[in-house]
């Protein structure tokens, strides 16, 4: 019997959507399963977890940082537009592939917030999915539509955070 895939969404203000996915990540890696993440924000090839998908999970897990950045640091929107188009077009190529048990669509609800991409296009595609594959979506402020779509939301909520004093990211614990 196969089992339905779910729509997992990390969301909230606080640390930890992007951790949570990878944490599942790890689990479907541990049981042999393939899962690729789609960054929609991220630009940077020497992460945490790429180096770690390079090094231990290399035959489970593909990487693809999409993104120009954080946002404010793109020339224009019509720059940010473009990336969040292209990491769409390969979000749907691999998650209509067959070749994967999760996909990850990382800071997604960024890309739907600003407009960059057509929420409700998404939302219709992702309710076709293939019906094993478990596709987890992270980001703040997800959308009472997206929240209606996912099977599991969790809301990471902020109570402290190291940024208030001062102290900026750092290398294994945001990055």
């Amino acid at each position: 019997m196969t089992q339905k895939g779910l729509i997992l969404l990390y969301t909230g203000n606080g640390k930890g959507k992007t951790t949570a996915a990878l944490g599942q990540v790890l689990r479907a890696a541990g049981h042999g399963f393939k899962a690729v993440i789609i960054q929609f924000i991220k630009n940077l090839e020497n992460t945490g977890e790429m180096l770690a998908a390079k090094k231990i999970f290399a035959e489970h897990l593909e990487i693809y940082p999409m993104g120009t950045g954080f946002t404010w640091n793109a020339k224009d929107r019509e720059e940010l537009r473009q990336a969040a188009e292209k990491g769409w077009a390969l979000a749907r190529e691999k998650i209509a592939s067959g070749k994967y048990c999760m996909v990850i669509l990382d800071e997604l609800t960024y890309a739907l917030n600003y407009g960059l991409l057509d929420q409700d296009e998404v939302i219709a595609f992702l309710e076709q999915k293939p019906g094993n594959l478990h596709i987890i979506i992270t980001g703040r402020d997800a959308s009472d539509k997206l929240i209606a779509l996912a099977d599991l939301v969790t809301e990471m909520k902020e109570i402290k955070h190291p940024f208030t004093k001062g102290i900026k990211a750092m290398k294994g614990i945001e990055f």
